[in-house]
C-alpha cells in the first residue's frame, strides 16, 4: 500500500542491483502485487554504480509510484555495502531484501515479513532457504560447499545463507558490526547478539535478463578472510551489561 506519510510506513523493501534496467520493472511489479494492500510500505533500490540504464528505469517508474525510492552509489561498492546503503535509509521498522535480478520471488516477501512482525522480540532474522535452485551445477557445488564449510565452523544453523530473500528489525540490523561480505554472515551474526532465527522455504528461479554481477563467495580468499573474522568476533562476544541510571 503506497504512502507518502513516512510516519505511516510499516516496511521497507530494500533491493541491491548494479546494471540490471531489464529487471526493474518486472520486479517492481511483482512486489507490489505481493504487498499492496497488506502493508505500508517503501521500496529502495540501492544502485550500485550501474553503468547501463537501472537509473533511468528507475527514474521513469518514481514518476509513477511515490512509494519507490533510488539511493545511488557514484561507483560500485559491492553487495553488503548497498544492502547497508538501503537499510540506513529505510523508514519503516521492518525491512525485507531480494535481489534485484528476479531470482528471488517477491510472493515470498510476506511470508517473511509476517515472520518478524508475528513473532517474539527474540527473533531477529527472517531467511529465505532456497529450494530447488535454478544455477548452474557449478554454482550450486561452489555455494553447497561453502555453505558447508561456514556451517562446520560457526554453526549458525543455515542451510542456505545466500538466498537474498530476508526480513529483520531495521534496529537489530544495523547494530551488527558491519564490513564487506556481512550479509553473507548474517544468520551467524544475529545468533551472536542472542536472537532466534525463523526460516522460509522459498521456491527458486532463473534471472530475468542479463547475468550474475554478485555472487556467492565468488573471491575465495575473501570469503575464507572473512569466514576467519566472523569465527572471531563471535569468540570474543562477552554477554551485555544490564545498564541502569543512577538518579
Amino acid at each position: 500500500m503506497p504512502s507518502s506519510d513516512p510516519a505511516a510506513l510499516a516496511v521497507s523493501i530494500v533491493v541491491p542491483v548494479r546494471n540490471e534496467a531489464e529487471n526493474v520493472a518486472p520486479l517492481i511489479a511483482e512486489i507490489t502485487a505481493a504487498l499492496d494492500g497488506r502493508w505500508v510500505y517503501e521500496i529502495i533500490y540501492v544502485n550500485d554504480g550501474s553503468t547501463d540504464a537501472t537509473a533511468e528505469r528507475l527514474d521513469a517508474i518514481m514518476k509513477q509510484r511515490d512509494n519507490v525510492r533510488q539511493i545511488a552509489h557514484a561507483a560500485s561498492a559491492g553487495q553488503s555495502a548497498a544492502v547497508r546503503s538501503g537499510v540506513r535509509a529505510a523508514r519503516g521498522a521492518i525491512v525485507a531484501t531480494l535481489d534485484g535480478d528476479g531470482q528471488n520471488n517477491p510472493a515470498f516477501l510476506p511470508d517473511l515479513i509476517a515472520a518478524i512482525e508475528n513473532a517474539s522480540s527474540r527473533v531477529g532474522l527472517a531467511a529465505g532457504q532456497r529450494v530447488g535452485r535454478k544455477d548452474t551445477g557449478f554454482k550450486k557445488l561452489q555455494s553447497r560447499i561453502a555453505n558447508g564449510v561456514r556451517n562446520a565452523i560457526l554453526r549458525d544453523g543455515t542451510r542456505d545463507t545466500g538466498c537474498g530473500l530476508k526480513a529483520f528489525p531495521r534496529e537489530v540490523f544495523l547494530a551488527m558490526p558491519y564490513f564487506d561480505g556481512l550479509h553473507r554472515f548474517l544468520p551467524a551474526l544475529v545468533r551472536r547478539e542472542g536472537y532466534a532465527i525463523a526460516y522460509v522455504d522459498v521456491i527458486d528461479r532463473p534471472r530475468h535478463s542479463g547475468v550474475s554481477n554478485y555472487g556467492f563467495f565468488d573471491r575465495v580468499w575473501i570469503g575464507i578472510m572473512d569466514l576467519a573474522g566472523v569465527w572471531w568476533l563471535i569468540r570474543r562476544k562477552k554477554p551485555t551489561p544490564v545498564a541502569t541510571e543512577v538518579q
